[in-house]
């Protein structure tokens, strides 16, 4: 672990400010998920992800394509990268659903959205990069936050017949995390090569979907709106925006700022009338919001 900060120069602190503004931006389209996954009616899981990430990898391309660069050259890129990625996307995604599958929703998600606070701590050894204390106490608060919001301030059941639920959420956090961290590690690779990675992502989810799966359609215009919005935002643009956060931004700030996810998340359910308002939302509220304002206050005084 560093013991000091490094003394950025103005331009390069301008930089890693717009860069983490980008970086929450995906955090904010990550939080129109639960909605719009609930508007595609029944559709099951790997196949939502397959053409969710068919759809962000071809919007990703045709962004390419407009702004005169190429996506083929885009793509080249080692395979170490490569294998970081798409195991990243995907592993993530397959490890969550499986845990879903496994282990009651409530406790799942809860182990899963460990993610950020692990951001935040790991985060310290990552080159240049240090830890203080209202890093550390803001992640805390987001995650009690977001615990109050998962269980609606009920009790957590935890038993042994859901271990490997349970295992499998924890592996999703850790992926992501790691994810996140090492990909600081290929600042060279651009963000035009997420398309790539979100297409093979996509082919993987099909072989899922088509091995353990039944294939449906959503049956109105709102299903079929809801899964395009799924590939262009919170499957497509995001990942994009969180590429190029976690790569040139500040990394604590947005593992403490992802806390925001869920509960905007909830808002916008109960908002659009498809969950229940509970005092625990604003409970929760002002926890994750407080620690996301304490865990990011080096970016808010730049």
């Amino acid at each position: 672990m560093s013991t000091s900060s490094p003394i950025m120069a103005p331009g390069r602190s301008a930089t890693t400010g717009r860069a983490t503004l980008i970086g929450i931006s995906a955090i904010l389209m990550w939080a129109l998920l639960a909605p719009l996954t609930a508007l595609t009616g029944a559709l099951p899981p790997f196949q939502t992800v397959a053409v969710a990430f068919a759809i962000g990898g071809l919007t990703g391309i045709c962004g390419t394509l407009a702004g005169g660069r190429s996506p083929v050259r885009a793509m080249r890129q080692p395979a170490a990268a490569w294998a970081l990625s798409v195991g990243g996307l995907f592993g993530f995604h397959f490890l969550y659903f499986l845990s879903l599958k496994s282990a009651p929703p409530v406790e799942a998600n809860l182990i899963n959205y460990l993610w950020p606070l692990f951001i935040v701590l790991f985060s310290a050894l990552l080159p240049g990069e240090r830890l203080r204390w209202w890093h550390i106490a803001g992640a805390f608060a987001g995650l009690a936050g977001t615990a109050l919001l998962v269980t609606r301030g009920g009790g957590l059941a935890v038993r042994t017949e859901y271990l490997p639920g349970y295992v499998a959420a924890l592996g999703s956090a850790l992926i992501w995390t790691t994810y996140s961290l090492l990909n600081r590690r290929f600042g060279q690779v651009p963000t035009d090569a997420v398309a790539g990675f979100c297409l093979a992502t996509a082919v993987l989810a099909l072989a899922c979907h088509l091995a353990w799966e039944t294939t449906v359609w959503p049956d109105d215009a709102v299903g079929w709106a809801a899964l395009i919005g799924l590939g262009i935002g919170p499957v497509g643009a995001a990942f994009f925006a969180w590429d190029h956060g976690v790569k040139r931004g500040d990394i604590r700030a947005l593992g403490a700022l992802s806390y925001g996810a869920p509960l905007i998340s909830t808002l916008l359910m109960i908002t659009f009338g498809l969950a229940e308002g509970h005092w625990t939302v604003w409970a929760a509220c002002a926890l994750i919001v407080g620690g996301a304002l304490l865990a990011s206050r080096e970016m808010l005084r730049r």
